[in-house]
């Protein structure tokens, strides 16, 4: 008998394979697919989160540590969303609420160099009397940046909002001309000291001159332009020899590029006054000192090396005469800052076009007393209660001059610039201030402890 063969089931079996593959094949092009839609997805809701915080949530500081040092906090995120170029509305309001003057008549008044030691203390001047006041500052390096974070967020407890931008940022500069009509300008940002320059002279060029120009170039063709008030340097005398310095006494003599810098803003302003008609009024700043000051300057880090016990080099001259300077407080200059302010005319240009003469002013700001550095350094001793560990050696040809002396009488007939503080009580405030800030628990004398204003008289 014949035995039946089995059913051939090869054709069943390859086609379960086929199908198999099929399943396994369309499987692998839906991962894929959703892959890419869900990484699609996720870039634009995160592109999309990116665009909202940039428009509508600015940089906010906040004091977190109101009896000493002022503390801000920033990571690399924030910096990104946060730049200077945001321009949403919420950054738009805190602009104009910071810059709306809250008094009578009062001035919205734009200050460059608001995060720095003269802009700082003038902004909380002029806000603290109900002008309108908005910083720019763009918060460098050249001394350390928390310094001016924390007058950053001192100014932003009394509601002084400080754009973070550079000069040389037309498009920033045109957008903060576009949301508010500022009456003045008080310019202030620049690259300060005079031996730094031998180090790194294009940050002179780029801010002192570049980014004045660039100033100069964007409120000409603002309507209506604004007064410009702006800070020049006792550097630009130079050479000079007659005492004490006057206005007219020449300036063509410059012994530091820094101060070359500043001469080169004084004839960059008679330009732009003379073709545009922009009224603007320079400031020949001498030795400013006071509460938070410039770590770069030589009572204040003679005080930081005096505590520490650190030896500090007292220059004399190359014919061994005693190195003087006008020193000048902080609350003499603001006061002389705020009279320019008040007595700049208007700007007579429109549209960019001069529309009539317009006011050109320079003064020296001093306190027409020159002080020998010896005897500064025996001040601080007597405050500090701490002696100091001095080394004489002869002024290195690095661009400073060997004496300063100020006359103010221009100054005083204009604005009624009377400077009345002597380097003692001035050094005493700074000290005073210096200790809290810093913290410092040593045989510094004990007096009044100050607060976190900026000077004790803006009580």
């Amino acid at each position: 008998m014949q035995m039946a063969s089995p059913p051939d089931t090869s054709k069943t079996i390859k086609l379960e394979r086929y199908n198999s593959y099929l399943r396994r094949v369309n499987s692998t092009k839906l991962l894929n697919a959703s892959s890419k839609i869900l990484f699609r997805a996720t870039l634009l809701i995160a592109l999309a989160l990116i665009f909202y915080f940039t428009l509508n949530y600015p940089p906010l500081i906040s004091d977190t540590n109101p009896g000493r040092h002022l503390h801000t906090h920033h990571n690399f995120l924030s910096s990104a969303l946060y730049g200077p170029r945001a321009g949403g509305p919420t950054w738009e309001k805190q602009v104009r609420h910071s810059s709306t003057p809250r008094r009578p008549n009062g001035m919205s008044v734009l200050v460059t160099g608001a995060g720095g030691f003269v802009g700082s203390h003038c902004s909380l001047a002029l806000k603290k009397r109900g002008d309108g006041v908005l910083g720019l500052d763009n918060f460098n390096d050249y001394y350390d940046p928390s310094l001016k974070r924390a007058r950053q967020a001192l100014l932003l407890k009394h509601q002084v909002f400080i754009v973070e931008g550079d000069l040389n940022d037309a498009p920033l500069l045109t957008k903060l001309f576009d949301v508010v009509p500022f009456t003045h300008v008080l310019h202030l940002a620049a690259q300060a000291g005079v031996r730094y320059a031998m180090q790194n002279p294009q940050s002179y060029v780029s801010s002192n001159i570049a980014g004045f120009v660039n100033l100069l170039e964007v409120a000409k063709v603002v309507n209506p332009q604004p007064a410009i008030v702006w800070a020049s340097s006792s550097s630009v005398y130079g050479l000079n020899t007659e005492n004490p310095f006057s206005e007219l006494h020449r300036t063509d003599q410059p012994a530091s590029l820094y101060a070359a810098t500043k001469k080169a803003g004084e004839e960059i302003a008679h330009t732009y006054n003379h073709i545009y008609g922009l009224s603007l009024t320079g400031l020949r700043f001498f030795t400013v000192y006071g509460p938070w000051g410039r770590p770069d300057m030589a009572y204040y880090f003679f005080t930081k090396d005096i505590l520490h016990g650190k030896t500090i080099d007292i220059y004399q001259t190359q014919d061994e005469k005693e190195v003087a300077r006008d020193f000048t407080y902080i609350d003499d200059v603001v006061k002389g800052c705020l009279g320019a302010l008040d007595t700049a005319e208007k700007s007579t240009g429109s549209g960019g076009k001069k529309r009539g003469p317009a006011q050109l002013r320079i003064y020296n700001l001093g306190n027409t007393a020159p002080v020998p550095v010896g005897k500064l350094v025996s001040i601080l001793e007597r405050l500090l209660s701490t002696k100091a560990k001095k080394h004489v050696i002869k002024m290195p040809r690095n661009g400073d001059v060997p004496y300063t002396h100020a006359n103010v009488t221009l100054a005083f007939r204009d604005f009624g610039y009377k400077p009345s503080t002597d380097l003692a009580t001035g050094l005493r405030k700074f000290v005073k201030w210096y200790v809290n800030y810093y913290g410092i628990q040593s045989k510094v004398k004990k007096e009044t402890s100050v607060g976190n204003e900026l000077t004790e008289e803006s009580d």
